[in-house]
């Protein structure tokens, strides 16, 4: 099975050699509205033809998120607005050069993002991924639906993982941000394995098994990687800052053109290693920095390859204008 290679684009661009080695590009973002219209997001048309033409095979998917707290619940309310975003689906992959929809509500039943949920949601998002399926089945061709989760229990305990994959093309697993600002721990953001000594233990290979136990085929699984950091300061100096209390948040640190820049090994920022984790960071004696480096995505890569998932996807292209992490993806799925 061919693996997939997926980047999300959101500004920036794809230079040709991108275009070839990438399967599928998720273009961040549509909008939905509560009333299931969508508003697509306008990089349709010349860059994707273009981009087409340097890879005939290159798939364009239109990723949504809501335009409002309560826009995927409003539409999983209402069979009348399920029935309008599935036209709406249908309208945009007949009428525009993208080749699919992917839906990117973060996340049913949880009302922590400044949402509007309900507990049945749980069951209506299995209804609407259905309705949406139905729809573009009836244009007679097939055109992708895809979703991105989030990666740990909570999701596959307020979703029903087993049902909804059948509908789905694949699933893109967001393991990353797996350290972010919910945690008082400096560790991996987005680790292959878990690291001893994390009481916050979860990992890209935790995230995976979870999904793959819970009924989704290991083929329509994805593994997320990241082009940016995150980086928790003022730590005591103690195992290089590695799985330290944060007294500050944890929050966004440099995308990787910068950290290659200024940042690893140098400026005072050493790079480590966890072999178990197969995760890189930097320290500088009370600033810590998460990333994905060459290393941690051949890991990754090979990890899909070794265990028969469906490829790796990553957030966000625009974060690596060097092309190194894309190209030590590429060179392992190739």
């Amino acid at each position: 099975m061919k693996k997939k290679l997926i980047a999300y684009l959101g500004s920036g661009a794809l230079t040709r050699e991108d275009a070839g080695r990438l399967t599928h590009v998720n273009v961040a973002f549509g909008k939905l509205e509560p009333d299931g219209t969508i508003r697509e997001k306008t990089l349709a048309g010349e860059d994707i033809e273009k981009y087409k033409s340097w890879n005939p095979e290159l798939k364009f998917i239109l990723s949504l998120v809501q335009t409002q707290s309560n826009s995927f619940t409003s539409v999983c309310a209402s069979k009348e607005y399920m029935h309008r975003m599935g036209e709406e689906a249908v309208r945009i992959v007949t009428t525009t050069p993208y080749d699919g929809i992917d839906l990117d509500w973060e996340y049913p039943c949880v009302p922590s993002n400044g949402q509007d949920t309900c507990p049945e949601d749980k069951y209506r998002f299995t209804e609407l991924i259905k309705t949406l399926r139905e729809h573009l089945d009836g244009t007679g061709a097939h055109h992708l639906l895809t979703i991105a989760a989030g990666a740990d229990l909570y999701y596959a305990e307020c979703t029903e993982l087993d049902k909804i994959a059948v509908y789905l093309d694949y699933i893109n697993l967001m393991t990353y941000d797996l350290k972010c600002g919910f945690h008082a721990l400096a560790g991996h953001h987005t680790p292959l394995y878990s690291s001893t000594g994390d009481y916050f233990r979860n990992s890209c290979d935790q995230a995976l098994r979870l999904f793959h136990d819970r009924g989704v085929p290991k083929e329509k699984l994805l593994l997320g990687a990241a082009m940016y950091s995150r980086m928790a300061e003022g730590l005591q100096d103690r195992n290089h800052g590695l799985l330290q209390i944060c007294r500050k948040p944890f929050g966004y640190g440099p995308d990787y053109t910068t950290l290659a820049k200024d940042y690893i090994n140098k400026n005072g920022y050493v790079r480590y290693w966890d072999d178990e984790a197969k995760a890189p960071w930097l320290f500088n004696g009370s600033t810590f920095i998460s990333y994905d480096d060459p290393e941690s995505m051949r890991c990754k890569a090979q990890y899909v390859l070794d265990h028969d998932y469906g490829g790796v996807f990553y957030w966000e292209h625009r974060c690596d204008t060097t092309g190194a992490l894309l190209g030590a993806l590429y060179d392992v799925l190739k």
